[in-house]
């Protein structure tokens, strides 16, 4: 009786030295694992295509990234028509090759946020390369403009869900769009009007460009301003949009889903 009441004891005492093992074993790999527990975590972050609000409000972003034609005169029609705040995106290599135009803009007192340095898929790069190419446009933007930017549009619209994470440590909100001017294919300018006054809606987040690829936008600008405070919109830039409410956004976990919507002009 004795021995088997020392064989029931030992076989507890090896199975609890067993479990307290596993949970130790547990616990280390938590913490080794802490840096990375982030990815799993209930709100990653996201690109933010519209926000919800109850003011009738819409964001006109301008994309550049190539050429000196066509930006000044949007700037003249902003002006004209009086609309204080818009949001450009701005390329660091465009920037740098036309601080006449960046100086413009600022000194029009528009937002400017980050369109990336190289024109590229940066879904394709490796996470030290994403950093490298926002960390280079943070720089040379934040020295020409006077001011550090905190939005950023990825090239082509391309992003994964590493671009996200990688843009969240650097302190920067990827934004995105809901209407599509898609004047980047030069569709006439009747199409360019009807696409963003058709479509766009409160808390929307409009894009256009300001590359020289895109020969209409100008000519359809006046006609969109015109239509849309017709309906009564105002309009915002993209950091006074989010501030109006808790953001609304969406990771796209699939780049070759997203890459059918986005816009690859230039």
């Amino acid at each position: 009786m004795n021995n088997y009441f020392l064989v029931l004891n030992g076989r507890r005492i090896k199975k609890f030295f067993f479990l307290t093992v596993a949970a130790i074993l547990s616990v280390a790999v938590i913490w080794v694992e802490k840096d990375n527990i982030s990815v799993f975590a209930a709100h990653p972050p996201a690109a933010i295509y519209s926000v919800p609000t109850d003011r009738k409000v819409v964001a006109l972003t301008f994309d550049i990234s190539w050429g000196d034609k066509r930006a000044e005169p949007i700037l003249e029609i902003l002006k004209n028509k009086k609309v204080d705040n818009v949001t450009f995106f701005l390329s660091s290599p465009w920037s740098k090759t036309h601080p006449e135009i960046v100086k413009k803009i600022v000194d029009s007192g528009y937002e400017i946020g980050s369109h990336g340095h190289r024109h590229d898929n940066y879904s394709q790069y490796s996470e030290e390369e994403i950093r490298r190419q926002i960390t280079t446009a943070h720089g040379i933007l934040s020295e020409m403009t006077g001011s550090s930017p905190k939005l950023i549009r990825m090239p082509n619209g391309d992003f994964d869900k590493r671009v996200l994470r990688v843009a969240a440590d650097l302190n920067y909100k990827v934004i995105q769009w809901d209407t599509d001017s898609l004047d980047w294919k030069n569709p006439g300018v009747d199409t360019i009007v009807r696409r963003v006054v058709d479509k766009a809606h409160t808390g929307d987040i409009i894009l256009l460009h300001a590359s020289d690829s895109c020969k209409q936008t100008h000519l359809a600008l006046p006609d969109i301003i015109d239509q849309l405070r017709g309906q009564g919109y105002e309009f915002v830039t993209v950091s006074q949009l989010i501030n109006q409410t808790e953001t609304k956004g969406k990771t796209v976990e699939d780049r070759s889903a997203w890459n059918e919507m986005a816009s690859p002009a230039r």
